[in-house]
């Protein structure tokens, strides 16, 4: 009898599970927390997500962005929302993989577990640049003047630890050059500052507005940091054409909810992002820069697992841990 009246019961949640997905979102509207100012690559992607999403649902999609704490604001407060599907957070190399890395003992959540990751949107490199102004024209310049004059070349970032930044320790590390970091409030501030020449070199996502600028010619791309060239930018070298042998580092964006999201909503939510990823959005975000690379939600997961530990290391050798 404890069987059957276990069959029953879990019988009952399928289906109720079902119906959930089925008239999910309906006339509720969905929130999409972004854990960056307005203007940057993340912000920019969720806004193309949530219109496309909303599209398909014929319902609202929010963006609502919550800046702070290298993205731990939103992450949190996405952690800890219902589980209900209507909630979820554009994560990214940043919210998810150098967050945990450097601050693992404060987190009040677990990144994986406490996690569904439903829709991968792609991945997208950082561009490093300098205003045109400057007579450095290509990277190994850079590296050459740096390293005759240590401590001289300063680098705008969205803010400390966030993916771009760490992406230039990065190279720092492995090229030995002393350049100081500057870090702003968020990336639109940060590439203004490199437009007007108040900032001698900048790095930032390819996403958005860094790309505009490049193509204006408003600033001077150095390099990408992918293992291969945009190819918004093909006439751009990556780190490692430029002479850094092995430089490979690739951002990515998702959309991520909460782990005790019902299945069936988890499901629909990874079918639904597969289909606006297969239509006119595909080109829109690779016109921003952005490779769309759709994956299995549990391929997804393993991909921020391994993105975790590469930056543990990163984080670490360059004493950036709960910094």
């Amino acid at each position: 009898m404890k069987n059957i009246a276990r069959i029953i019961i879990v019988g009952i949640a399928l289906t109720a599970g079902a119906a959930i997905a089925q008239n999910y979102p309906g006339s509720r509207p969905v929130r999409i927390l972004v854990g960056y100012t307005p203007g940057g690559g993340v912000d920019t992607t969720a806004r193309m997500m949530a219109q496309a999403l909303g599209e398909l649902w014929g319902s609202n999609v929010l963006v609502e962005n919550r800046p702070g704490a290298a993205g731990n604001i939103a992450t949190e407060a996405t952690a800890k929302a219902v589980p209900d599907g209507y909630t979820m957070v554009l994560c990214n190399i940043g919210s998810h993989a150098i967050t945990p890395a450097r601050f693992a003992k404060r987190l009040t959540y677990d990144p994986i577990g406490d996690f569904a990751f439903p829709i991968k949107i792609g991945g997208v490199p950082n561009v490093f640049m300098v205003h045109p102004s400057m007579p450095i024209r290509t990277l190994q310049n850079y590296i050459d003047y740096a390293k005759k004059n240590p401590g001289k070349l300063n680098f705008g970032s969205s803010g400390v630890g966030a993916s771009p930044h760490l992406s230039i320790e990065l190279l720092k590390s492995m090229v030995k050059i002393d350049i100081v970091h500057v870090p702003y409030k968020g990336a639109a501030p940060a590439l203004a500052d490199a437009m007007s020449g108040h900032m001698e070199s900048s790095v930032g996502n390819l996403a958005g507005a860094p790309l505009a600028a490049v193509k204006s010619g408003r600033v001077r791309a150095l390099g990408v940091t992918s293992a291969v060239r945009s190819a918004q930018l093909p006439d751009v070298p990556t780190f490692a054409e430029a002479g850094v042998p092995g430089y490979d580092v690739t951002g990515w964006y998702g959309l991520c909810t909460q782990a005790k999201v019902p299945q069936p909503v988890l499901a629909k939510l990874h079918a639904d992002g597969a289909k606006v990823l297969a239509g006119p959005l595909k080109k829109r975000l690779e016109d921003q820069g952005i490779t769309v690379e759709q994956a299995t939600p549990e391929q997804f997961a393993a991909h921020v697992k391994v993105e975790i530990a590469k930056w543990t290391k990163v984080v670490l050798e360059s004493k950036l841990e709960g910094d």
